[in-house]
């Protein structure tokens, strides 16, 4: 059997596949240390992929430079190119390579529950299926958030791993893989959901409690299994305006048993103890070593929330997602009071030309709450409010379902009841806008999801964004400016970015399949480029 590190290393994209075939025989002639064991339990890997996997999409660079401030949930005040779409192309080189090495270790939990030799180990920390199962969800998640972001990509299958154009994650085989077409993705995306589901015994841990294997679901095997449907509900509804199949996929995913409370959503946890390396990648982002001051919430997004915008009213997640002006970092630090004034919650104006010094004070602006800068916020995957908003828009938009999706968000970070209810009493009647728009709200605490919502629906629209070419107003001295993307690759963009373009060491790398699938696009290799899902 091959050295587990060698099984580890052995197909992570983005590195030079070429020389690492070379490196991992190297790596599988190690000798034995007898101090150390030789083969990882499946648990730790388990939970060390999923950390990994949320540490480096919502950190202070995948998230928080791109689908963040895009979908207006943010803005910067030391750098606003992101704003303006042009990013750096280290980001998304280094987190194609992120999410590949985390599909890699999900690959290796089935391939070590697979062997013989080392099955009865695994078997020792939860139920086999279990553990394959779970991981092939979590290899869903993975794959959809490399798809959105990039388009065709090389892709790689539990159940079709003889399918001739799914090459990733076998570097020895495929030192040069195939990017898979996008409909065969999802296609298989969707299968894999559904087997993985059916594969799962709930009567059994995924893994067992002894080992706090799982920081997602503490091993439950049955709240795997709504994730899996829910998530299948998700991505069938996505697609479902050019996928034939997608309408039979959403009534099994619902009939097979979706999310049904707060008690179901999926969301990975993180921990105020040894917090440098295990608290919240953003508060990590803003904490640990020199803190970077540079995320703040948009103005865009605090006037929707303060009523100032469309019709919703004034919204009590105002005060669980912003605090008020006027603090220091140290005052910050050490707790702050909410304000009844609505004058204290003004946000970073999108997009500005340039840095402008009022907005670098931070006693001018709002620091992000004390609720989304906690080292011990989960990060989520999905929770029950999206699942409620898909049933509303698939029931010709159904005021129950809608009402319920913005009764559990605002139940889910602790709104106070009756501010709720009110809230509640005065919504306006569910329809395609309102429910999409209350779905934005609810995405801020997934806004990767927020801006796939965005191509495939249009929302939310103008009324809200700040789009490219429209003039916004500074609010604390009253004059204008016009917001003017900046050059992105190619491209300055007349609306948000469809997609990333792909790393630039693809180019040299695997030359002949980017050009094969940048060919393809409609645009080429451009951040204007639809992907298929896209409007």
């Amino acid at each position: 059997m091959k050295n587990i590190k060698a099984i580890l290393l052995s197909s992570v994209i983005g590195i030079s596949t070429l020389s690492m075939v070379s490196c991992t025989k190297d790596l599988a002639e190690i000798n034995k240390n007898p101090n150390s064991p030789e083969i990882v339990p499946s648990y730790t890997v388990f939970n060390g992929a999923n950390r990994y996997l949320m540490t480096y999409t919502r950190d202070g660079w995948w998230m928080a430079r791109m689908s963040m401030p895009w979908m207006q949930y943010s803005a910067q005040n030391n750098y606003v190119e992101e704003d303006k779409y042009q990013y750096r192309d280290a980001q998304t080189n280094n987190g194609w390579i992120y999410l590949y090495r985390s599909a890699n270790a999900f690959k290796d939990i089935i391939l070590m529950c697979e062997d013989p030799e080392t099955s009865g180990q695994m078997s020792g920390y939860g139920n086999l299926d279990n553990q394959i199962a779970a991981s092939r969800i979590m290899l869903v998640y993975t794959f959809d958030n490399l798809i959105t972001h990039f388009g065709s990509v090389p892709y790689w299958s539990y159940g079709q791993r003889d399918n001739p154009n799914f090459q990733a994650l076998e570097a020895e085989q495929y030192p040069l893989p195939v990017y898979a077409e996008e409909e065969e993705i999802y296609a298989d995306l969707l299968k894999e959901l559904k087997e993985a589901a059916a594969q799962l015994n709930t009567d059994e841990a995924v893994f067992n409690l002894s080992t706090n294997g799982d920081n997602i679901y503490g091993g439950i095997a049955s709240q795997w299994k709504k994730f899996a449907n829910s998530l299948r509900l998700r991505i069938a509804n996505r697609i479902k305006h050019v996928y034939p199949s997608a309408e039979a996929e959403i009534a099994d995913a619902i009939a097979s048993g979706v999310f049904e409370s707060n008690a179901d959503n999926a969301i990975h946890s993180f921990s105020s103890v040894n917090a440098d390396s295990e608290g919240n990648p953003l508060w990590q982002t803003f904490y640990t070593g020199t803190p970077r001051t540079d995320f703040w919430p948009n103005r865009s997004f605090v006037q929707l929330l303060k009523g100032e915008t469309d019709n919703f009213g004034f919204d009590p997640r105002l005060y669980k997602i912003a605090a008020p002006k006027g603090l220091t970092f140290g005052a910050y630090s050490s707790g702050y009071q909410d304000s009844d004034n609505m004058q204290d919650y003004i946000g970073v104006p999108n997009a500005l030309p340039s840095v402008e010094t009022y907005y670098q004070t931070a006693t001018n602006i709002n620091f992000f709450s004390k609720d989304i800068l906690s080292s011990e916020r989960g990060e989520v995957l999905m929770e029950y409010a999206e699942v409620e908003f898909i049933l509303s828009e698939i029931n010709n938009w159904s005021q129950d379902h809608y009402e319920n999706g913005v009764r559990a968000n605002m139940e889910r970070i602790g709104v106070e009841t009756s501010d709720i209810n009110a809230f509640i009493a005065n919504l306006p009647v569910a329809n395609e806008r309102n429910v999409l728009v209350q779905k934005y709200v609810t995405l801020f605490y997934n806004p990767d999801e927020g801006w796939n919502e965005y191509r495939r629906t249009g929302y939310p629209d103008t009324e809200i964004l700040l789009m490219p070419g429209e003039t916004a107003t500074r609010p604390h001295d009253g004059s204008t400016y016009t917001f003017r993307p900046l050059q992105s690759g190619n491209v300055v963009a007349t609306d948000l970015p469809a997609r990333v373009r792909y790393p630039v060491t693809q180019q040299t790398l695997n030359g002949t399949n980017w050009r094969a699938a940048s060919g393809k696009l409609s645009n080429g290799d451009q951040i204007n480029s639809k992907l298929w899902f896209a409007k």
